[in-house]
């Protein structure tokens, strides 16, 4: 019930936000804790958690793209569609007020999230978290390659439903922005796994990019917001997907030779873990 619902209302933010105008191992991994906490994840070990692994890729990913839709992301979902559809209200005047005042910056930032920083960025991270020994940065890394696959495709579909004209007009691709849900999802991914202290920097430079492209007259300001709302949800979705134990290999039931406290009698100890 809640899937469906959620899925119902990623078309009322496409309506809300785009009106008529002319984007290996130890065991198991442990359990995700509440991903409000400054740091729900605590892997050890340089083999990784015995889930985010190369072989299990296709499959994590295909989880990822499933997580979003859960009754974790409704609240934030419902609080982004609305800030999204309240600020549509605002997009000319925001448009006026703000668009081509800084031309640098609309530049930079339209840079910063585009296609040619992000992919290698991403790839970049990727291959660095495989390689290295700190299993936090080599989870985290793991997720932001997944969380920018998820998010893209999800901001292409919405791009093509929408169909809203750009500001300058250039073509019918602006709802929702996808530098900003890209650079929100990769902001998202290290706030669930670093906390505040990497959280907060990164958050404030997605949201830097988002309005640089709204001073680049290539989105609106609820464009922005609709793809902050969906980057966040997929980077803090895809973490926590990932970070739960592998489906198929938890619960596991031992059997084991036991004895009594006199080493008498002889039997058997079982053990059921979940």
């Amino acid at each position: 019930m809640i899937r469906s619902r959620l899925g119902f209302l990623v078309l009322v933010v496409a309506g809300c936000g785009a009106p008529a105008v002319a984007q290996t191992d130890t065991p198991f991994a442990p359990p995700m804790p509440d991903l409000r906490g400054e740091r729900p994840f605590d892997v050890t070990g340089f083999e990784g958690d015995g889930v985010r692994t190369m072989s299990a890729f296709p499959r994590n990913l295909g989880r990822g793209f499933v997580s979003v839709f859960n009754k974790d992301s409704l609240k934030p979902f419902l609080i982004g569609a609305a800030a999204a559809g309240v600020s549509s209200s605002f997009d000319l005047r925001m448009k006026s007020g703000f668009g081509g005042q800084a031309q640098g910056f609309g530049k930079v930032g339209g840079k910063a999230g585009g296609a040619s920083v992000m992919v290698p960025l991403t790839a970049g991270l990727f291959l660095a978290g495989r390689a290295t020994h700190d299993s936090r940065f080599r989870a985290a890394t793991y997720d932001v390659a997944q969380a920018a696959i998820v998010s893209m495709t999800y901001t292409s579909a919405l791009k093509s439903a929408a169909h809203r004209s750009r500001p300058d007009g250039s073509n019918t691709l602006s709802f929702p922005s996808g530098h900003t849900s890209g650079a929100f999802a990769m902001a998202s991914v290290f706030d669930a796994h670093y906390g505040p202290k990497v959280g907060i920097p990164a958050y404030a430079a997605a949201a830097a990019i988002g309005l640089s492209r709204i001073e680049s007259n290539k989105h609106h300001l609820s464009d922005v917001l609709a793809g902050a709302t969906l980057g966040y949800l997929v980077g803090h979705s895809v973490s926590k997907s990932n970070g739960l134990p592998e489906r198929g290999r938890e619960p596991r039931f031992s059997l084991t030779p036991a004895t009594d406290a006199n080493g008498t009698g002889v039997g058997a100890g079982f053990s059921y873990s979940w």
